[in-house]
């Protein structure tokens, strides 16, 4: 796959998979746009993924935000002239009872794995309509909203993640003749900075082959992804055997 001055949108990019798939694609020669909430750890991871600063821009704030979302797309076109490939990284994971979560905690889950996810990808469908091609990826979740695990209870997980998978398939449809593939990551539980060292072997039982995933294996599966000019409407699981059922 030739990614030569391609350009990706990526949210959630300040660490985790969003930084690694940035720190990949930027390797193979696109340019990116990273967002995240915080300037200043936006500011270090994009000096990691091109220290020449020349391939990597970023905008701060909310994904959440319609402003923000605007802001984002305009970046990628101002600075770059095109747009390729939008990332939905960005997201919230909080795991409690049902009747445990506050109304505070289902507006914030909301706001950003649903609301952040339209507002960006509107306007982002918006510039590929006009260019006749492009292509958008969810990454979505796959054990706590495919195959719920009774130790993790996690039901926003399954209602905000679980919707984005279903919000895939559709637009997929929508836009199979008109140059647009949309595809989503199902992954299981990966290590990255939201899950604390001490929890890695609770969580590593979570899945049949007996291990967290690592960021690696999320952004082969992107790259897979990207290059797969025949695919759209997948939702691909990367998630040890979580969702090939009970174990």
């Amino acid at each position: 796959m030739n990614f030569q001055d391609k350009v990706a949108v990526i949210t959630g990019g300040s660490s985790g998979i969003g930084k690694a798939a940035a720190i990949e694609l930027v390797k193979q020669g696109a340019n990116v746009v990273i967002n995240g909430r915080r300037e200043n750890l936006l500011a270090e991871a994009a000096k990691e993924i091109d220290p020449t600063g020349a391939h990597v821009a970023y905008v701060a704030g909310d994904i959440a935000d319609p402003q923000i979302a605007e802001r984002l797309i305009a970046e990628a076109l101002s600075r770059f002239g095109r747009l390729d490939t939008l990332i939905n990284n960005a997201g919230i994971f909080i795991a409690k009872s049902f009747t445990d979560y506050s109304a505070a905690e289902f507006d914030s889950v909301l706001s950003v794995n649903l609301a952040g996810f339209f507002h960006v990808t509107q306007r982002a469908a918006d510039v590929m309509l006009k260019a006749g091609s492009g292509h958008i990826i969810n990454i979505t979740a796959s054990g706590v909203a495919e195959q719920p695990i009774k130790a993790v209870p996690s039901v926003l997980a399954a209602l905000t993640k679980g919707g984005l998978s279903a919000a895939t398939r559709s637009l997929a449809i929508e836009y199979a003749d008109k140059g647009i593939r949309v595809n989503a990551v199902a992954p299981g539980v990966i290590k990255t900075p939201m899950h604390p060292v001490e929890t890695h072997d609770f969580l590593a039982k979570l899945h049949p082959v007996g291990r967290m995933g690592e960021n690696q294996d999320i952004i082969e599966a992107i790259v897979y992804l990207e290059a797969s000019k025949f695919v759209t409407g997948e939702i691909l699981h990367v998630d040890g055997g979580q969702s090939a059922g009970q174990w």
